[in-house]
C-alpha cells in the first residue's frame, strides 16, 4: 500500500532554504514515506501516528493517517528547537487533521 504525502506551506518554505544535499535527503525520506508510511521514523509523545525522521542533524516531523493512507509533513527542526516544535505540533494536532481532511477532499481522496 502506498501513502499520499502532503507538505504544509511552512515545510515547503523550510525545504527551499536547505542546501541541495539536505533537499536530496528529504526527497529520499518522502519517497520512503510514500512507500512505507508509518514504518518509517520513530513515534513521538506516546502517539503512534506522530513521528519523526532524523536526517543530517535535523528532524522531519509528520502525522500518519492510516484511515486515508495519507501523511502530512508538519515541520522541520534542529535538535535545539526539537521540544518546542514537538509541543507546538501536539497542541495543533486537531487543526492538522482538519487541514489534512480538507486537502484530501479537494483531491477527491476522502
Amino acid at each position: 500500500m502506498t501513502f499520499h504525502v502532503f507538505l504544509t506551506e511552512p515545510v515547503k518554505k523550510d525545504i527551499d532554504k536547505l542546501d541541495n544535499s539536505e533537499k536530496a535527503r528529504i526527497e529520499k525520506i518522502l519517497k520512503q514515506l510514500y512507500e512505507k508510511g508509518e514504518q518509517i521514523g520513530k513515534p513521538l509523545s506516546g502517539l503512534d501516528f506522530f513521528r519523526e525522521k532524523k536526517f543530517d542533524g535535523k528532524r522531519l516531523y509528520y502525522l500518519v493517517y492510516n484511515q486515508w493512507s495519507a501523511i502530512l509533513v508538519t515541520a522541520i527542526s534542529d535538535k535545539k528547537t526539537q521540544q518546542a516544535t514537538i509541543n507546538q505540533i501536539v497542541k495543533e494536532i486537531s487543526a492538522y487533521q482538519s487541514y489534512m481532511l480538507d486537502l484530501l477532499r479537494k483531491r477527491g481522496l476522502a
